[in-house]
């Protein structure tokens, strides 16, 4: 059994939508990691323990309002980031 972030999948799999429509945004390693650790920490976690879990969340992320609240705060950690690169 393992211990998951699955907030930290969803981030995962939307970064590059929204860092390829921000062409602006340096897509080094580091900035990436930047932007998906901001973003994480602006959004609820959402913990999973079981595939059972991992269902009931995956049903959960199909709400169209918590793709919306993903998108928004990797965007603003965008904008933060490239205020203030650290590379």
């Amino acid at each position: 059994m393992e211990l998951k972030n699955f907030m930290e999948k969803l981030v995962m799999e939307k970064l590059d939508i929204v860092i390829n429509a921000n062409p602006s945004m340096c897509n080094c390693q580091r900035c990436r990691y930047d932007v998906a650790a901001l973003a994480l920490n602006s959004l609820p976690t959402r913990y999973v323990a079981t595939s059972s879990g991992a269902t009931y969340t995956k049903i959960n992320s199909l709400d169209q309002q918590f793709h919306v609240d993903i998108i928004s705060a990797i965007t603003q950690a965008i904008r933060l980031v490239k205020k203030n690169p650290h590379h």
